[in-house]
């Protein structure tokens, strides 16, 4: 590959880069990869007032968690342009709309195709789209997005709509792997491709430029390896206005950060220390992901108590109130034991629990939405009183779709990178503001379905050699 002919722009003072994660347990990727690289980052959990982005000033990372990824083209019409303007606000040359590393989107919920829309009433020039990122095995070739996933104690790559989790996902199920083809369906702008061997070949810009001559509003840009990483975050960041509007996977943190050092803008950063084990943790699990399942099992097989907590109930809210004081009280008595309490939804996509839930819905006529938001608040009332009671340090949250909601419950509005755990997931420190911040310094790990190998919350627990 050619080197670029003339040096990098520089990296200005202030924030580098401004991002709003579609959901809550991406989001904290995205953190982790600036963080880790020596830039000092902050995830907010929710748009933050003047005093609390005040309070961080001088950080280089500024991100926003939100639920985009589970909602629909109404909502995010109605949530996404203040949020933009705020970012767009914030001075970073950068502004990034991140999403999940397997694309999770819809025409109907998590619409990217819709927020690259409401954004360009906001933010000028082409949209570069950068996904890949190899440390997640997660690679795009000539357009198509590939994924790993664990089987057998090892990683094994799937084409997106092959994948044994994507192509069965609940509620955003991946048909196709070509992004071009699953964006289009999403919005009516032109979308192009810098494929990997004309980043290979030296002929990445001048690809670049014919795609933006034949019209192409937004650009995929293909990421196999370091190599293509690097020159996919040296095209963002050279050939984009600033500010720029991206959309991506915490790959498109990663190829900025790899380009950065390669142009000699960043040194290189010390590797982290990994977490302290934790003398006690509690966990809860919205997530029906196989990986997930696999790490419920570990747990199980080392010192945690799993719990379950009947997610078909929620379409009742007294009835699921009761459950969520059940599976409290259960995980209170778990620890008085000497475990370390699971508090899960289901084990897996093949679970009862996940057909009794859908049968649940139907039957009630309940909205699913409004029945997965109660779900996720309900996991993260039992966490917030198990924490509180027990006078835990340590949590982890499982589930993208319900992280958030989660998260909420516990009353934190920030997080910032404490320690690596797993590709994805930090370990981070919780930042809560105003008088009785009970919160405030607990330590949380937000973790996607897919994340993670099968010892996570055991890791989680036990701490991570350096």
């Amino acid at each position: 590959m050619n080197a670029p002919a003339s040096p990098s722009r520089p990296l200005p003072n202030g924030p580098l880069v401004a991002f709003y994660g579609d959901d809550f347990t991406g989001s904290s990727a995205s953190m982790e990869a600036l963080a880790f690289a020596g830039l000092q980052s902050v995830l907010f959990l929710g748009p933050p007032p003047p005093d609390r982005l005040a309070a961080f000033a001088g950080y280089r990372g500024i991100g926003i968690a939100g639920v985009a990824r589970a909602r629909d083209p109404d909502w995010m019409e109605a949530n996404l342009p203040p949020v933009f303007d705020l970012l767009a606000g914030l001075g970073a040359p950068v502004v990034h709309y991140k999403v999940c590393s397997t694309f999770d989107s819809a025409p109907h919920i998590g619409s990217i195709g819709r927020a690259i829309d409401i954004a360009a009433r906001t933010f000028d020039g082409f949209v570069p789209l950068v996904v890949g990122e190899p440390g997640m095995g997660r690679f795009q070739a000539f357009g198509h997005l590939f994924a790993n996933a664990q089987e057998k104690g090892r990683a094994r790559g799937y084409r997106l709509d092959r994948h044994p989790t994507m192509a069965r996902h609940p509620v955003t199920p991946m048909d196709e792997a070509d992004l071009a083809v699953h964006l289009a369906r999403q919005t009516a702008r032109k979308i192009g491709l810098v494929d990997f061997v004309a980043m290979k070949r030296g002929e990445a810009d001048a690809r670049l430029s014919t795609e933006l001559a034949e019209g192409a509003q937004v650009v995929l840009i293909d990421v196999l390896d370091a190599e293509t990483l690097a020159e996919a975050g040296r095209l963002v960041w050279e050939k984009g206005a600033h500010p720029i509007f991206t959309v991506g996977s915490q790959g498109l943190e990663t190829a900025l950060v790899t380009h950065w050092r390669a142009a000699g803008l960043l040194p290189e950063a010390s590797p982290p220390a990994g977490p302290k084990p934790a003398p006690r943790i509690a966990v809860v699990s919205g997530s029906v992901s196989p990986v997930t399942a696999s790490q419920i099992a570990f747990a199980a097989e080392h010192g945690f108590a799993p719990i379950r907590l009947d997610a078909a109930r929620a379409v009742d809210e007294a009835a699921f109130d009761a459950a969520v004081a059940d599976a409290a009280a259960s995980a209170l008595a778990a620890l008085s034991e000497g475990r370390d309490p699971l508090v899960y939804t289901a084990a897996g996509p093949q679970d009862a629990a996940v057909a009794a839930l859908r049968e649940a819905v139907a039957a009630s006529g309940s909205a699913t939405e409004a029945v997965n938001d109660r779900i996720g608040a309900g996991l993260g009332r039992v966490l917030d009183t198990v924490v509180r009671e027990a006078r835990l340090g340590r949590a982890v949250i499982s589930g993208g779709d319900t992280s958030g909601q989660a998260a909420a419950a516990l009353g934190i509005d920030a997080l910032t990178a404490l320690a690596p755990l797993s590709p994805g997931s930090p370990l981070c420190r919780a930042h809560q503001a105003g008088a009785g911040a009970g919160r405030d310094g607990l330590e949380i790990a937000l973790k996607g379905g897919q994340v993670g190998t099968a010892d996570f919350f055991v890791r989680a627990r036990d701490g991570v050699a350096a």
